[in-house]
């Protein structure tokens, strides 16, 4: 781990400052709405265009690459995302702000898979798998980081959207000024959706709803709180619990991922978020159960995303693991952009607690559907022992992300198979 960021601490810095740029930016725009009396429907389409541009981005980000460079893609897009944090608060304006966040998450989703083919050049074979963890825990931290300083200024001013504009122009310097040559960036082509689906139906169930639950989370927790009466810095709490949960749960998941039945895994998990988001639906209005909830559902939802790719390995050929990704990445934001829609309806219809309760019908849908289909298949045709090794990824993950925790899953299956080979000499 230490080799991993003494080679690369110059990117993860610029990636923590990005990071904290993108969390600032979610959660502002949530409070500022409800300043401006943006209605729950037209926060609800802002929201969900973030994740449009940021799936758009992940299809032909990767050819803007390979036809200009990553030096001027880069440059291109950070740009871009610094100047419409400025427009956001001069334009307040549903219209100008859904379009500031089709670019916003088309840029970021960019200026992401930039970097991260960066790293993943910088990265060993060996040390892969450490680096995608330091990585996860510097976007982690930069997000819980943005919440402390949402705390710092005034909502309703100017001044504080300047501050994710200046974090995300500074993050570039750092980047540019230490990144070996450009790596060659390659992408693989995707396997068709219908063979990932027949491959693993509940990987690809589990990503389609957890889309929904990180959408709710990452684009509507700031709405939600505005609608439910919490000031700004219960807001922040709230955003930070949840990012806090997935960071620490996240380890301790991987590694029982990879001694029991994966099966099982994913349908405690999902139960546990289920329950956590009905603790604020039964017991509505209380700040502690609240932040409970949050520490649930991020604590268990985060670690399910990784475990559902791990999952859906386990029934892949390896030479089928990295094209899964661009399927996996497809579905997970299908669901993310009719999160918010979604949350936004029952908002408005049920109140506060719709909030939860989306987030819980997802969460239990998933676990039912986890009993279906082991009711369905008892025997899971894969040995414990057999399986691929766990890898942390979050759902901000890119194409390029993806592919790396691939390659660390390909890896350590080759390395099972030669250790199975020495042991049967």
């Amino acid at each position: 781990m230490i080799q991993v960021l003494g080679s690369s601490w110059a990117l993860l810095l610029g990636m923590f400052m990005l990071m904290i740029g993108n969390g600032l930016q979610g959660t502002l725009l949530g409070l500022r709405g409800e300043i401006e009396g943006f209605s729950t429907l037209e926060m609800s389409v802002i929201m969900s265009a973030y994740f449009a541009g940021f799936l758009f981005a992940s299809r032909y980000a990767p050819m803007m690459i390979r036809r200009v460079g990553h030096v001027r893609v880069f440059a291109a897009l950070g740009s871009t995302i610094s100047a419409v944090l400025i427009l956001y608060p001069t334009l307040t304006e549903p219209w100008a702000w859904t379009l500031g966040r089709v670019a916003i998450g088309f840029c970021f989703c960019g200026v992401y898979i930039t970097a991260e083919s960066w790293l993943n050049d910088a990265a060993s074979n060996e040390s892969r798998g450490k680096a995608l963890s330091l990585y996860m825990i510097v976007q982690m931290a930069g997000i819980v980081m943005a919440q402390y300083l949402v705390t710092l200024g005034d909502v309703s001013g100017f001044v504080i959207f300047i501050i994710p504009s200046v974090l995300v122009s500074m993050a570039f310097a750092p980047i540019l000024l230490s990144v070996s040559p450009a790596p060659v960036f390659t992408t693989t082509k995707p396997l068709p959706l219908k063979r990932l689906i027949e491959a693993s139906p509940l990987a690809c169930m589990g990503m389609f709803l957890l889309g929904g639950v990180f959408a709710a989370q990452f684009g509507m927790s700031a709405v939600y709180g505005a609608r439910a009466g919490l000031s700004v810095a219960q807001i922040s709490l709230l955003v930070s619990v949840t990012y806090v949960g997935a960071l620490v749960l996240q380890f301790p998941i991987g590694w029982l991922s990879d001694r029991i039945d994966r099966r099982w895994l994913i349908l405690g998990l999902s139960a546990v978020g289920g329950l956590g988001a009905m603790l604020s639906v039964m017991l509505p209005g209380q700040y502690a159960l609240i932040l409970v909830s949050a520490a649930v559902v991020g604590g268990s939802s985060n670690p399910l995303y990784a475990l559902l790719i791990a999952y859906a390995n386990d029934y892949l050929d390896r030479e089928d693991m990295a094209a899964a990704s661009g399927g996996l990445l497809l579905i997970n934001g299908t669901g993310a952009i009719a999160g918010p829609i979604v949350v936004g309806w029952m908002l408005d219809n049920i109140g506060p607690a719709g909030f939860w309760a989306f987030i819980a019908f997802l969460m239990l849908g998933l676990a039912g559907y986890a009993a279906w289909r082991m009711l369905r298949r008892p025997d899971r045709g894969v040995e414990v022992g057999d399986t691929v090794s766990y890898a942390p990824v979050t759902q901000t993950a890119t194409p390029v992300v993806l592919e790396v925790a691939q390659e660390v899953y390909i890896e350590h299956e080759i390395e099972q198979q030669e250790e199975g080979r020495d042991h049967a000499a």
